[in-house]
């Protein structure tokens, strides 16, 4: 017998994907999504906007019994734009005392600096066109009713992107 859907509350999408990426990024990089998403505090204003964290590289501490030992403080690799690196250099004391006051652990006893481009290049912000005709008409039937103008302008907006035909 097929048991019925119970609702067990709300689930964020982000802790959904969380728990779907970490463990392909620990596999991979030895990293986290939560490392990844706390960079900037972590990093600082100096260095949140050029750095972004690759991978850790851990290695097995060896026991005499031969079991597992655990592991060693590993070593990051941080990408790093041009010239900052230089400066990161000099400030990657510091930046390990952060990281590992992140973990709570000393996780990380060396940072490996790449240097590489980081930023995303910009995004146009382009605006969709202005509706005309039926799908102008639809929308203004729709939100007509709205008292406030602010919520009416942001309904607006979003009609006129999601109704709007793309170029092909």
């Amino acid at each position: 017998m097929k048991q019925p859907y119970t609702r067990r509350g709300v689930v964020q999408i982000s802790e959904v994907a969380n728990r779907l990426i970490d463990p392909v990024l620990a596999k991979r990089a030895g990293i986290n999504t939560l490392l990844l998403g706390a960079w900037d505090e972590i990093a600082g204003e100096e260095f949140a906007d050029c750095t972004r964290p690759e991978k850790i590289a851990w290695q097995r501490r060896a026991s005499e019994s031969g079991q597992d030992g655990g592991y060693l403080p590993g070593v990051l690799t941080i990408a790093c734009e041009g010239a900052r690196a230089l400066f990161l250099t000099h400030a990657q004391g510091e930046l390990i005392q952060r990281i590992n006051g992140f973990f709570g652990f000393a996780a990380i006893n060396q940072i490996r600096i790449v240097q590489k481009p980081v930023s995303a290049p910009p995004k146009a912000n382009r605006k969709p066109r202005p509706l005309t005709g039926e799908p102008a008409r639809r929308l203004d039937a729709m939100i007509g009713d709205i008292e406030s103008e602010a919520l009416k302008a942001a309904l607006t907006r979003l009609g006129t992107a999601v109704m709007s035909r793309r170029k092909k």
